[in-house]
């Protein structure tokens, strides 16, 4: 894959693994800018090259430390926007402040919809994601939103290392609509768990609706933070009676003691993308295989840049 004309692809400093990974897949250089920090810790960022009249995409999640990271995105656009870039996309593989998505609760904000207007506000002309928390947040933009999918990713591992007698579980019934995805993909069965939730970062899982004895399961799921829901899910498909459990999710956060409960759990396999790079203790983590959507990403740039549609890439 290569593409042509006045593209510039940036990145700050939240993956840059990836970012070189997208501009091998198009055939480009990565655009060369200072992401250095001041001693107090401010980004001390500057562009080293001439961007103007350029397609601009710079590639940044707003994963953990996600305040650092997120004032590295809206520097950046502000910097490209000043130096009269023609466009500004923001790729971001992994938005953070997702699952503030809603008032469920008095005196809670809508933090995803804040971001949105921060990025919005700084100069973006339009955002490239993957695997939003909550489909509606597309709708927090005023600027047009291309919203992918790793599915075919992460779908494409268990196509090639398959699973006999499988079924996919959703960890919830919002997760519903995803896990269905994949068990059509995989000629599989679907299991969903209910799930009530209590307060932040602590779920509690009721029971599970399919049949997964002797079955074995793969947990799909957007994301991955503390790890809590995805143990007490697989601890709960475990005393169904399931065979192996697997899971399977986009984003890597793996905040806190994850890792540890992950391992301590009845998951035998971990599959994830590289919207996230793995923290130290995830990249000693036995049961945990990555892979990427570097092409994926590649493809979506490809398509905006070259004004040509974008749906093909959806599952």
């Amino acid at each position: 894959m290569s593409v042509t004309g006045n593209i510039k692809v940036f990145t700050g400093n939240a993956n840059v693994d990836l970012a070189r990974e997208i501009c091998r897949n198009l055939n480009v250089d990565l655009g060369q800018a200072n992401t250095t920090q001041f001693s107090d810790g401010e980004y001390n960022f500057y562009i080293q090259e001439n961007v103007r009249g350029s397609d601009v995409f710079i590639i940044q999640s707003t994963c953990p430390p996600s305040d650092q990271n997120l004032m590295e995105l809206l520097v950046m656009i502000d910097a490209f926007r000043r130096a009269s870039a023609e466009r500004v996309t923001a790729v971001i593989p992994y938005f953070g402040y997702a699952r503030s998505d809603k008032k469920d609760r008095p005196r809670v904000p809508i933090a995803a919809k804040l971001v949105a207007n921060l990025i919005t506000t700084a100069g973006a002309d339009r955002v490239l994601t993957i695997d939003l928390h909550a489909s509606q947040i597309q709708g927090f933009f005023d600027i047009p939103v291309d919203h992918l999918y790793a599915a075919p990713e992460l779908v494409g591992y268990y196509q090639e290392n398959p699973l006999d007698n499988l079924v996919v579980v959703s960890p919830d019934t919002g997760g519903a609509e995803r896990a269905r995805a994949y068990a059509k993909r995989l000629d599989a069965g679907l299991a969903i768990c209910d799930k009530r939730r209590e307060k932040a970062n602590v779920a509690e899982v009721m029971n599970v609706v399919g049949d997964v004895n002797g079955k074995n399961c793969i947990i799909v799921d957007d994301m991955c933070d503390t790890g809590g829901s995805l143990c007490k899910v697989a601890e709960a498909l475990h005393k169904a009676g399931a065979a192996k459990i697997h899971a399977c999710f986009t984003h890597a956060v793996l905040s806190g003691e994850a890792v540890q409960r992950l391992r301590d759990s009845y998951i035998e396999k971990i599959v994830v993308t590289n919207t996230i790079p793995l923290n130290e203790k995830g990249k000693t983590f036995e049961k945990i295989h990555v892979t990427s959507v570097g092409r994926l990403l590649a493809k979506g740039i490809k398509s905006i840049h070259e004004e040509t549609s974008v749906s093909s890439l959806f599952i």
